[in-house]
Formats: C-alpha cells, sequence, structure tokens
C-alpha cells in the first residue's frame, strides 16, 4: 500500500455511488483506491502492519446492516490510528460496531433532505453561517440511538440521526451522500475529511493519468495488434486518441453503423476522424445485421445483450481484414464506470441497476481480451483526459450517447419506421437546442418515441398517433442527474416542430424526472 501513503482507501460495500467519493477526492488532489469491502489485502495489510493509508472511507450500500450474512466491518482497522468515515451504510457500520442499533426507517429518506448541524463538529467546520443545510439522502435503515462515546452532530429535518463524531477518536459518519453534487455542502465536507482531520497531501491530479495509463496499455499489448470500436462519440474517441499515443500503428479503429445512430452520424465521424486522427478506420456497414436480430424485441434487457454480442461479432470479422504482421488480439472500449456500476458489481456486492451493452452484454466466448482504460472515470474526467490529449472542444463536449443508440429510446419493438421517425424527431430537438445556444447549458438531450397511439386533431381531422418524450438533464458524472430547467417558449417550439413535420407524431411532453430515482436513459 506504498502508493496510499499519503492518500485514502475507500471501501466498497457496493453503494452506486462509490466512484463518486473516488471522483471528489481526486478533484482535491488527493490520491485514493477503492478496495471491495471484503478484499483479503486488509487483512494482509493489517497481520504484516503494512496499512499506509492516511484515511479510510467506508461507502454506502444496498444491503441492510440488521440482516444476518450482509457486509460487515473489518474489525481489524478500527485498531488503526488513522481517520475513518463512514457514509450511509458505512455510518451503520461503525455505529453498530460501537453498540448502537439499526433499524427500518419509516419510508426511509430519498433525495434531497434539510439537515441542523453542530458548528463545533470537525466535519461541518465553517460550511456555513447558519446551522442547516440540503443534503443527498438515499437509505431505508437509520442509527437507533448514539453510539457509546460518540456525539450525534447532526439530525435530518425528520428526526433522523444524520452524523456522529466520536469524542476521542477520529472516527466520523454521516448518513447522507457528501459525494453526491446535490448535497450542497459535500465538497467542504470531505475537504474538512481530508485535509483538516486526515492531513492528506494533494499530490495526484488528472494530468498523472497519461503517462501512467500509456505505461499501463504498453505493458499489456506488448507487440500485438489493438483494435478500437470508434463511435464518434467523446470515450471512444479519447480511447482511441489515448492508444493512438501509446501504441501507434497496432492500433486499428472500427466504426460499426449499426442503423441506430443518430442523423448523419457515420458522415460526422468520418470528417472527424480524418479530421483529428492518424490512425486507420474501417468503416463497417452492419445494419442489416442488428435490425434482423432486434426484430419483435421489446425486453431492454435483452436489447442490450443482442446488441453488445452483435458488436463483438462484427469486429471479430472486421479484424480478419486488418493486414498486420501482429495479431489482432485485443479490442479497446471507451467503457466508463457508470456503465461498470450500472451493470455488474466489479469492486463489491453492488446492485445491478441495467446491463450495458458493452459490460453485461458481452458475450463469454469472445476471441478478444479487453482494454478499458476509462473504466474507472466519469464523464468530466474523460473529458479533461481528451483535453489533455489535444482533442478539440467540439468532439470532446459532444453529449453523451448510448452505446445500444437509438434502440434503448423506443420503448419496445425496434423496426425502420420507428427509427426513421425517433431520428428526425431528435435532429429536431438537438438542432434548435445549438441554434438556440442551449446545447452546452445541459449535460445529455436527446428524444425517445413512445410507440403507445393518442388522440389529437390537425385540421379538422381526428389523428391517432405516437408520443414523443423530450429528456435532458444537468450532471456532472451521470451518476446523478436533474432535469434542465430549459425555457418553455423554446419546448413550445420545438413540439411545434415535431409535430408539425414528423407526420407519426401527435403529441410531445417532457420528462421532468431526476436520476435517481429515475435512469437518464429511458431503458
Amino acid at each position: 500500500m506504498q502508493s496510499l501513503k499519503h492518500g485514502v482507501l475507500i471501501l466498497d460495500y457496493g453503494s452506486q455511488y462509490t466512484l463518486l467519493i473516488a471522483r471528489r477526492i481526486r478533484e482535491q488532489n488527493v490520491y485514493c483506491e477503492i478496495w471491495p469491502c471484503n478484499d483479503p489485502r486488509i487483512s494482509l495489510a493489517l497481520e504484516n502492519n503494512s496499512f499506509s493509508a492516511k484515511a479510510i472511507i467506508l461507502s454506502g450500500g444496498p444491503n441492510s446492516v440488521a440482516v444476518e450474512n450482509s457486509p460487515d466491518l473489518n474489525g481489524g482497522i478500527l485498531s488503526l490510528n488513522i481517520p475513518i468515515l463512514g457514509i450511509c451504510y458505512g455510518m451503520q457500520l461503525l455505529a453498530e460496531a460501537f453498540g448502537a442499533k439499526i433499524k427500518s426507517s419509516e419510508g426511509g429518506e430519498y433525495g434531497r433532505t434539510k439537515i441542523q448541524f453542530s458548528h463545533t463538529a470537525k466535519l461541518f467546520a465553517d460550511i456555513s453561517k447558519q446551522n442547516h443545510t440540503t443534503v443527498w439522502m438515499s437509505h431505508g435503515d437509520e442509527v437507533a440511538n448514539t453510539p457509546e462515546n460518540f456525539t450525534v452532530t447532526a439530525q435530518s429535518e425528520n428526526g433522523v440521526i444524520a452524523a456522529l463524531e466520536h469524542n476521542s477518536r477520529a472516527l466520523f459518519a454521516v448518513q447522507f451522500h457528501p459525494e453526491v453534487a446535490h448535497t450542497k455542502a459535500g465538497n467542504a465536507i470531505l475537504n474538512n475529511f481530508l485535509f483538516k482531520i486526515a492531513n492528506c497531501t494533494p499530490n495526484w491530479n488528472m494530468e498523472s493519468f497519461v503517462p501512467r495509463a500509456i505505461k499501463e496499455i504498453r505493458t499489456k499489448v506488448g507487440e500485438k495488434h489493438v483494435i478500437c470500436g470508434l463511435s464518434g462519440g467523446v470515450d471512444s474517441s479519447v480511447v482511441a486518441a489515448l492508444l493512438a499515443k501509446a501504441i501507434g500503428s497496432q492500433l486499428t479503429c472500427i466504426f460499426v453503423d449499426n442503423g441506430l445512430l443518430r442523423k448523419n452520424e457515420r458522415a460526422i465521424v468520418e470528417e472527424n476522424f480524418a479530421k483529428h486522427f492518424n490512425v486507420k478506420l474501417i468503416v463497417v456497414d452492419a445494419r442489416k445485421r442488428f435490425l434482423q436480430a432486434l426484430a419483435g424485441i421489446t425486453d431492454p434487457e435483452q436489447k442490450r445483450k443482442i446488441i453488445g454480442e452483435i458488436f463483438i461479432r462484427v469486429f471479430e470479422d472486421a479484424s480478419n481484414e486488418i493486414t498486420s504482421d501482429k495479431e489482432v488480439a485485443f479490442l479497446a472500449q471507451g467503457t466508463l464506470y457508470p456503465d461498470v456500476i450500472e451493470s455488474i458489481s466489479i469492486r463489491g456486492p453492488s446492485a445491478t441497476i441495467k446491463s450495458h451493452h458493452n459490460v453485461g452484454g458481452l458475450p463469454e466466448d469472445m476471441k478478444f481480451a479487453l482494454i478499458e482504460p476509462l473504466r474507472e472515470l466519469f464523464k468530466d474526467e474523460v473529458r479533461e483526459l481528451g483535453r489533455e490529449l489535444g482533442l478539440p472542444n467540439s468532439l470532446v463536449m459532444r453529449h453523451p450517447f448510448p452505446g445500444p443508440g437509438l434502440a434503448v429510446r423506443i420503448i419496445g419493438e425496434i423496426n425502420e419506421e420507428r427509427l426513421a421517425v425517433l431520428r428526425e424527431a431528435d435532429h429536431v430537438f438537438i438542432q434548435g437546442l445549438l441554434d438556440d445556444n442551449l446545447y452546452h447549458d445541459v449535460w445529455q438531450a436527446f428524444a425517445v418515441l413512445i410507440p403507445i397511439k393518442t388522440v389529437g386533431v390537425m385540421g379538422d381531422s381526428r389523428t391517432y398517433e405516437w408520443l414523443c418524450a423530450l429528456r435532458a438533464v444537468s450532471s456532472t458524472d451521470g451518476m446523478t442527474a436533474d432535469r434542465s430547467h430549459l425555457p418553455h417558449e423554446f419546448l413550445g417550439r420545438i413540439s411545434d416542430k415535431i409535430i408539425n413535420s414528423i407526420p407519426r407524431i401527435n403529441r410531445v411532453v417532457y420528462d421532468i424526472s431526476s436520476k435517481p430515482p429515475s435512469t437518464i436513459e429511458w431503458e
């Protein structure tokens, strides 16, 4: 654990927000690592007296401390003379270890919640002249009583214990999530823990990621050849730029036109690639192959798995066209941490939200080994990395687009007619945002086709056509998101244009839900 000498160890109990904790810490230029809560290295380090982290953070998680066989606290870490911060489930573990009871909350607390705190508490030092703030809660259990030798330093508006502080040791706990952007003083609370309590050293930054990633790629690839699935989005473009810098001619990019793309996407990708990349590009027209496989499929999980497998098969076929004296052994993807944490647990016992085509949807028998250098980064970090690699802002700041494309923006069955209708509606929406200089005011925007017929009136005639939903969100990382407050006048004009120019749509609605409890995409 020498690399953690000046940094923080995060123990993951399966929270959907675990890497958000790491992200917030990195933003303060403090090095951190995430380990599973049951990682054998913990016991080994304790036995060898080699635990060198400056502090430990216990993440939240989907389990209940009160339920048998739930992930528990490695009691050995309590013998260490280093600061520990428990978040949500981590708070309940700490409280139980010191004699408190954990009980089920009546209805729980979810989303924005007001808390009252003590100004004398070390975690809340200097965060506000008032004694209250808004935090992000997401828990079904609560600490029922004050643990031995602890003081309650904050309570929620519902009377739930929101923060604890040990009276003589550097042990702290919060029921809310300071790592989530919607906790107003979240960064200040974490800063207090990092610098005023743990005395961490701010010696890590994104700039150092490039040489480390290049070294890891070169070590893994050796003399072999890599293909990169290039979609034209931010993530795959940054991966391509990073790989080009690391291995040069050992890289071939493959763009697959799967028939599920936005309007003119293929032409845009080819133009951008020619301008900004000095790497071979293969373009594969696989529209018929994808649409045939998706015919009649309505379940979103099944859609993602089908798309994930076909992508791999297309890459395998295309790799046979590469003229190289080196073995094509690796597939590089622009997989990000939100893809991973929502699909499968790689760090701890997290719940599966949905299988992303490039994670949970990959076939077990594919012939390539994966290279995913962005696998533990968030979107804003990837954008920062793209700038570091010299990519233009026009490419780096493109809105996210899901790997399964429009297939997960059509509720139900996919066919060419529905794709054509959605493609036009989405184009009207995005072009309108660009024309009104609103595109960069939102993190992601798109249209969703809901092929349920509703009654309308056009001219003097009755219509019975489909419903279109518009979605625009504000976010920094994709793990949490809030609705974007687009001007009503703008939404009205876009609605009119979609209905008047696209015959199969006669009704437009605007999605105002947040993530959580909703996801950004509809499927």
